[in-house]
């Protein structure tokens, strides 16, 4: 279902793809760490080791405000009480 901002209607489907890059590995260590019932000491440490990698390679990379649902019902709302 959308949401109308005013006159806006903004569909949530298309921008919730976006911005998981990590997904992957997030699924696959909580699905080991299910798995292995929270025992994460030795099985689990190749998706661990994964999991950090991605985490630490999107470190430095900064955010695009420009393409976040929030930003363009910020700047559209701005438009309208100024």
């Amino acid at each position: 279902m959308g949401r109308k901002a005013g006159g806006l209607y903004i569909n949530p489907k298309k921008f919730g793809a976006t911005g998981k890059p990590c997904m992957k590995e997030m699924v696959s260590f909580l699905s080991c760490v299910s798995l292995n019932k929270n025992n994460t000491d030795e099985k689990c440490s190749k998706q661990k080791e994964l999991l950090a990698a991605c985490a630490e390679s999107q470190r430095g990379k900064p955010k695009n405000p420009a393409r976040t649902i929030n930003y363009h019902l910020q700047r559209l709302g701005k438009s309208k009480y100024f």
